[in-house]
């Protein structure tokens, strides 16, 4: 086998196997590669796995990597799945578009927000890998300030949150703004 052959299956296989998206320097460590070399056939892999033919691809997430079903063909993969496949509340999509928007933010700055607790809710978007700890506030009591994560990206198959819908907000008030933005991200999970 060529070297450059080797160097695409190795990659190739890291992405096939890996849950979590990884980043070039990742898997130019467990490759023993170059990260140059690496990014070179990462976006050889990206146009290859681009073919209308394919249905999978290699996707950016973040600044991470992985190999993903496509768009088109998720309804197919999600009658094999469907039982495992869990959504989310209302309540949990409101909570997850106002820390989506306002990262890093508290619970109680949520809370204000919404006007309900979130306790639950946040520990369950936690649970599931959504949001994240990213920090303590500089104020009395140093709450926790929360973000989203990489596989908060993933599960809605967005690379960054710049990729987040906000141009029907410009004129809103917060409270409708934070209403569309969790009706945006339900139907994100919907075409998921």
């Amino acid at each position: 086998m060529q070297y450059v052959e080797k160097i695409r299956a190795t990659v190739e296989s890291l992405l096939f196997i890996t849950n979590e998206p990884l980043t070039s320097a990742q898997i130019a460590e467990l490759a023993e590669l170059e990260e140059r070399d690496v990014l070179d056939v990462l976006d050889w892999l990206q146009e290859d796995y681009s073919d209308a033919s394919k249905g999978i691809g290699v996707m950016k997430l973040g600044d991470g990597y992985i190999m993903a079903i496509k768009q088109d063909y998720l309804p197919y993969v999600e009658k094999l799945y469907r039982p495992q496949i869990s959504t989310l509340s209302m309540a949990a999509l409101e909570t997850l578009a106002i820390i989506a928007y306002k990262q890093p933010v508290t619970r109680g700055e949520v809370e204000l927000i919404r006007g309900v607790k979130a306790d639950k809710i946040v520990q369950n978007l936690i649970a599931k890998e959504l949001i994240e700890e990213k920090g303590r506030k500089d104020a009395p009591g140093r709450p926790i300030l929360y973000g989203t994560t990489r596989k908060f990206l993933q599960y809605f198959n967005i690379e960054s949150l710049e990729q987040l819908p906000v141009n029907n907000m410009l004129n809103l008030d917060p409270a409708e703004a934070e209403s569309l933005v969790a009706d945006e991200l339900e139907l994100l999970e919907i075409e998921r």
